[in-house]
């Protein structure tokens, strides 16, 4: 599909970012302690087959003139399998800790216990867009007849951007969620003010996307969990990092007395899990995001999502003649006992996946010039110092 001129330029935006993440620093480069291994790129595409796209929206500046910006939003997209995500759909499960926001086609990830298709991450004014161009795209990439998609119910989450983007002018267009799919790709994932993540604010400071991966050791099964996060959430004053109350001790950012903000998480693993123990995974989420301040206030709309690669094929019975038996599925599964390590693993994950996003995103300024501060990295490696909780070089 060719991309009108416009969009193409804003979609380089997304392309740019990718690359330059790659320099940028995380949270452990700065000597931030985590616990837990990573995976090699400590992204949610270090659990293989995931792949990751963008389509992250900035333009204009100055005063807010609904329809025509400032913009800062965008578009991301999470593939479970990759390309083949709606031919070989996913075991997963789905919680909501709260539920001011919104994550569509959970009722069937719920009754069925698969997801057929992509994530989608977005703001909170372009979800129907963007849940509409999911279909659109997948009718597009089914054949001349569409043989066998003539349904579909597509997972989309928000967290709200307004504060920066002119939200109401909805600027996300079915060409930005194509672009998002299309150029979805594994290996490392771009943070902070990228894609759906672009206009957001964390505890205070500039937010968005992050990502962060954890890989059991082999008496654990050697499996691997990544978290891919859109964090909007919580309050300065109980931002936490590497257990010490860094928020009460930082320059003060944007002053919020509740938390009514938004997160999204979003869950992989490779370990061979049932819907049920996926959502089990899914609502140990929470404790990593406790473990950074927040209390789910009551405007937060705090929903995740989880799903194995595992068990590829188990989706469908395929074409059979109406008198032939019901196909039989061998599935693979662990057993409960031995789901503690993916709940540990899970934990850390979402803790250093809120962290990265912090680290990465950088001061914002949007609509009628209100601007976001990025969490200063001196000033958190002085504060975590002096509580003598940084990695110092060399150590």
């Amino acid at each position: 599909m060719h991309l009108p001129a416009a969009i193409l330029a804003l979609a380089v935006i997304a392309t740019v970012s990718v690359a330059a993440q790659q320099a940028e620093p995380r949270a452990r480069d700065l000597g931030i302690p985590f616990d837990g291994t990573p995976g090699p790129h400590n992204a949610i595409t270090d659990v293989a087959g995931v792949e990751v796209g963008f389509t992250t929206l900035i333009s204009g500046s100055g005063k807010l003139v609904v329809g025509q910006g400032p913009v800062r939003t965008g578009v991301t997209a999470i593939l479970p399998r990759g390309h083949k995500s709606f031919s070989d759909p996913v075991f997963a499960g789905w919680y909501s800790l709260n539920g001011n926001g919104e994550m569509t086609g959970t009722t069937w990830v719920e009754e069925s216990g698969f997801l057929e298709g992509p994530i989608m991450i977005t703001n909170t004014h372009s979800v129907g867009v963007v849940r509409d161009a999911v279909i659109a795209w997948r009718v597009q990439h089914g054949g001349p007849d569409q043989s066998g998609y003539w349904w579909s119910l597509p997972v989309v989450a928000e967290t709200y951007d307004g504060r920066l983007n002119d939200i109401n002018g909805f600027h996300v267009k079915p060409d930005h969620v194509f672009h998002a799919l299309d150029t979805a790709s594994t290996g490392a994932v771009a943070e902070g003010n990228v894609g759906g993540g672009t206009g957001m604010v964390c505890h205070g400071f500039k937010g968005g996307t992050g990502t962060a991966s954890r890989k059991l050791d082999a008496k654990a099964g050697g499996y691997t969990v990544g978290v891919l996060v859109q964090c909007n959430y919580g309050v300065q004053s109980e931002l936490r990092i590497a257990g010490i109350p860094v928020g009460r001790e930082l320059p003060p950012g944007i002053p919020r007395k509740e938390d009514t903000g938004s997160i999204i998480v979003v869950v992989a693993t490779d370990a061979p899990l049932l819907p049920h123990q996926l959502k089990r995974l899914a609502r140990r989420v929470p404790l990593g995001l406790g473990r950074l301040g927040s209390y789910s206030g009551d405007g937060s709309g705090d929903i995740f999502i989880a799903f194995s690669t595992a068990n590829s094929g188990a989706w469908g019975a395929g074409v059979r003649d109406a008198n032939s038996p019901p196909n039989l599925k061998q599935i693979k599964t662990l057993a409960n006992d031995d789901l503690n390590p993916l709940f540990l693993a899970t934990v850390q994950s979402v803790e250093e996946a809120v962290v990265n996003a912090l680290i990465a995103a950088k001061t914002m300024k949007g609509i009628n010039n209100f601007e976001v501060d990025a969490i200063p990295h001196t000033e958190l490696q002085q504060v975590l110092r002096k509580y003598n909780r940084l990695v110092e070089p060399g150590k």
